[in-house]
């Protein structure tokens, strides 16, 4: 299946932020429960265990990655049903995302950003996220779980424009 490539760059003060959407018809508070229960966060990312808090880390499993490896996660902000900010660091680099929910005529949009302090890498990154999204929305309404390989490496010459036209 082919999958069109959504995600946005913007220049920042500190680097650039990778900004996807996507949108539900349900409730913010139902959307919000697939983000941070972790029996739904499973369904499409992993598992998580710990005593979720602001300032505190939880571990998250990549349930879809290879070899499913146990992160630590941080949580730095956190209101419930309206935004999430989490940090985690790796051995691909420091992960610094926002989620924001705003719920309006029955549907909620979910604004995802990676904030970046480089842009190497994007089109790994982009892919990634959109695939990752994508198994949420398909978490959500039943419909078949995306294959990566309709994301990775068919996407990369979306997200290495955007690298191109932000500099141009």
């Amino acid at each position: 299946m082919t999958r069109t490539p959504a995600g946005r760059l913007f220049r920042t003060a500190t680097g650039h932020d990778l900004v996807l959407t996507r949108t539900f018809r349900a409730p913010a508070a139902d959307v919000w429960a697939s983000l941070t229960e972790p029996e739904r966060t499973a369904r499409w990312f992993g598992p998580w265990e710990g005593d979720a808090a602001p300032g505190r880390t939880i571990r998250v499993q990549m349930a879809y990655e290879e070899q499913q490896p146990w992160c630590d996660v941080r949580i730095d902000a956190c209101e419930p049903q309206r935004h999430l900010t989490v940090s985690m660091v790796d051995s691909y680099g420091t992960w610094l995302v926002e989620l924001t929910l705003t719920e309006a005529d029955g549907s909620t949009e979910l604004r995802f950003v990676q904030h970046l302090t480089s842009v190497e890498g994007i089109a790994e990154v982009g892919a990634g996220w959109e695939y990752y999204l994508d198994m949420l929305v398909a978490s959500r309404d039943g419909s078949p779980r995306p294959d990566f390989d309709d994301y990775h490496p068919a996407m990369q010459p979306y997200y290495q424009d955007l690298v191109a036209t932000e500099r141009a």
